[in-house]
């Protein structure tokens, strides 16, 4: 499979591993939003580290280390991005928690607005015609949403804004998905653990025995999803990678719906509407981009 390809099939994957996490969140009760991050953040070394070797990284993440001691100015950068990611993966929890996937879902439907623009702003990328009808359904939709609530959610903004200058400074610094990812958790650890601690989340864990099996699966989907999250943003042009992310909204707000229960105003089907238009659209063409590609490549 050609880059283009990798990167277009490791986007789909973890947008399918990233939405199962709103209903497995809600086996993890009775811990709390705070505590679930924290264990999140504690199971996912582990089991990101059993992938480093899975998938034969170790040099990698060796050399990566090193490029740490040579340049400070990364070694600055990781408590940057650690922190932006601890605010999405604080919110992503958050929000199924207390019955706003669905603000949660429409900001994971803003942020390839974002990103496309992103790309067109700083990477001087272009769309192609049928990627920039897409978006144009997508802004129909928003704009419809927007007219509808006459306010946005700050599920859906923290969602929408705070991802690109995370995967802006990320490609800037150049270190693959897999190290980055181990570096921001060790940064995290020591937060997370106190956390733990302060929040007696070792009492919850005596009283519901059940939560030692259900904690190491929470960190093997978070890292699963993570690292093939990042290693498709560096294989795909940022407008491309951008419009994939349309996938995992759709996912999110049938599971919102269907499984979670949350209520779905009728009225919304003129913004979820144009965007699934868009969401075919992107799918299309991407499909088209990969024949071509294969073509070639015979």
């Amino acid at each position: 499979m050609n880059i283009s390809g990798r990167g277009v099939a490791l986007s789909l994957a973890s947008s399918v591993l990233f939405v199962t996490l709103p209903a497995y969140i809600h086996a993890l009760e009775p811990l709390s939003s705070i505590q679930v991050i924290a264990h999140r953040v504690v199971w996912s070394i582990p089991m990101v580290l059993l992938l480093v070797w899975f998938t034969r990284q170790g040099n990698v993440l060796r050399d990566a280390a090193r490029r740490l001691l040579r340049e400070p100015w990364l070694l600055a950068c990781f408590p940057l991005t650690a922190a932006m990611m601890l605010v999405q993966w604080g919110v992503f929890i958050w929000a199924p928690m207390v019955g706003r996937t669905l603000e949660l879902s429409l900001g994971y439907f803003l942020l390839p607005l974002t990103m496309v623009l992103c790309g067109r702003l700083f990477y001087g990328e272009r769309l192609t015609p049928l990627q920039a009808i897409a978006v144009a359904f997508a802004v129909a939709g928003v704009l419809h949403e927007l007219w509808l609530t006459r306010a946005f959610s700050w599920f859906s903004l923290i969602t929408a804004l705070g991802y690109p200058p995370y995967f802006m400074l990320r490609r800037k610094m150049a270190v693959d998905s897999l190290s980055g990812f181990v570096f921001e958790m060790a940064v995290l650890l020591p937060f997370a653990l106190a956390t733990l601690w302060i929040t007696g989340s070792g009492e919850v864990l005596e009283a519901v025995p059940r939560l030692w099996a259900l904690l190491p699966l929470l960190g093997l989907i978070s890292a699963l999803a993570f690292g093939a999250m990042m290693a498709s943003s560096r294989l795909l042009p940022m407008g491309l990678f951008g419009i994939l992310s349309y996938v995992e909204p759709v996912l999110l707000f049938a599971i919102a719906v269907l499984f979670l229960g949350e209520a779905f105003n009728p009225a919304q089907i003129w913004t979820y509407g144009p965007i699934w238009i868009a969401v075919l659209l992107t799918g299309w063409d991407s499909a088209r981009l990969l024949r071509r590609q294969a073509r070639r490549g015979l």
